[in-house]
């Protein structure tokens, strides 16, 4: 069982990663309710994407320079593709709490739009937590402490996949070799 000193101290290098992250967490969330509330005339379902999709691309910048501006940088590809993809998720979470509220509890738009923006909130607070542990999971990689993560820091996701695939392939190819081989001799 570990001890209290540790879990103490992890806390406390975890609390201004997660202060900056609840800042633009704070900052996004007003932004996406505006957006929200603005668009909730063309549905409020529509309204919960475009707003998702607007504030994650702020939501990257802001958490890339400044939340996570210490940990190792990847291939922007990388980053960006996971972070997004994290977010559609989040977005999924969101825009199903919503989903829920219209079509499980029959909230409409245009008598409850008040408990529409409090659904999507509980929306909001379910998808930051999942948020929170996924960017520093697997978008924000640590940073380097024994040299390796550099080199997988520095590949890009597609480059990785190409390279495994080659790999794989070299390797096919020649017990596919040895197979033909074994097949001549034996006749």
């Amino acid at each position: 069982m570990p001890s209290a000193r540790p879990l103490t101290e992890r806390l406390r290098s975890l609390a201004p990663e997660a202060l900056a992250f609840g800042v633009i967490g704070a900052a996004n969330t007003a932004l996406y309710m505006a957006i929200t509330w603005a668009l909730l005339p063309i549905g409020a379902v529509k309204a919960s994407v475009i707003a998702t999709v607007v504030t994650t691309t702020l939501a990257y910048l802001a958490n890339r320079f400044w939340t996570y501006r210490n940990h190792t940088r990847t291939a922007l590809r990388r980053e960006y593709t996971l972070f997004f993809g994290f977010n559609l998720i989040g977005m999924v979470i969101q825009s199903g709490a919503v989903g829920i509220g219209k079509y499980g509890f029959g909230l409409t738009e245009d008598n409850d739009a008040v408990l529409f923006m409090a659904v999507t909130l509980i929306g909001i607070g379910i998808a930051t937590v999942f948020r929170f542990w996924a960017y520093r999971t697997f978008v924000f990689l640590k940073p380097a402490v024994d040299g390796h993560e550099t080199a997988v820091a520095e590949m890009d996701v597609a480059a990785g996949l190409a390279e495994l695939s080659a790999e794989a392939e070299g390797r096919l190819d020649e017990e596919l070799a040895k197979v033909l081989g074994d097949q001549r001799r034996a006749v």
